[in-house]
């Protein structure tokens, strides 16, 4: 591990190795958690999954530091009262498969060109097109319940929506911050996260919906002047 944070360590490390169960193939997730603080990273470059050394602020460093980010924000909307029980059983899941995401940003792609025996001995842990298609049934089967949006929403209302709304904004930076690793980022990684992007979005409006005190606020276009100046004290 390069230091403390998990952001900045990678999410595959060389030594201890546990097994994922629910993959398919039944892959080896290697991770090594013996000690916090190693000081290999005070010099400001950290170790990428497949172990290369690379600068703390390297495009996949910030992306999937900022996926750990948007991890830990979920974390926090999971403490808002009055959230469904059923978001909450969803966004624990999300929450796992952000760990995936950011075991795939952290482990450049094999060249295309690699010989098949270093392919075979570099099996990594990916993100697949199952991961996005998940989450957009868990949109259509909650948006289908929602009254049709005809502007854009004000964020905020209840707490779990406001939560949700940070959670949002944060995932779309995560998404970008993919998007700028450039071509050997897995393509279905910035699918997941357009869709989780999505889903927390519909979850906002969801936790808002049938509020009394607290309804869902649109915006309204140019509706500055309309509001009364505030008088001098």
């Amino acid at each position: 591990m390069a230091d403390a944070t998990q952001s900045d360590r990678p999410m595959a490390g060389p030594r201890a190795t546990i097994r994922k169960p629910d993959l398919p193939d039944s892959r080896v997730v290697t991770v090594n958690l013996t000690r916090i603080y190693t000081k290999l990273g005070d010099g400001g470059d950290t170790h990428l999954g497949d172990m290369s050394r690379v600068s703390k602020v390297h495009p996949r460093v910030e992306a999937y530091g900022t996926v750990d980010e948007l991890n830990s924000v979920i974390g926090v909307a999971l403490l808002a009262p009055e959230l469904p029980a059923g978001f909450a059983e969803w966004l624990a899941r999300v929450q796992n498969d952000l760990l995936d995401v950011g075991a795939d940003l952290s482990v450049p792609s094999t060249p295309d060109d690699a010989p098949d025996a270093m392919r075979k001995s570099q099996t990594r842990l990916r993100v697949t097109s199952e991961y996005a298609q998940w989450l957009e049934r868990v949109c259509d089967d909650v948006n289908a319940k929602l009254e049709p949006l005809r502007t854009f929403v004000i964020p905020g209302g209840t707490p779990a929506a406001a939560q949700l709304h940070v959670a949002r904004t944060v995932c779309r930076r995560a998404e970008r911050r993919a998007i700028a690793v450039g071509e050997q980022c897995n393509p279905e990684v910035i699918r997941y996260l357009n869709r989780l992007s999505d889903m927390l979005f519909i979850l906002s409006r969801a936790a808002n919906d049938g509020q009394t005190v607290q309804a869902e606020s649109l915006w309204a276009p140019g509706a500055h002047g309309s509001n009364p100046v505030p008088e001098s004290s």
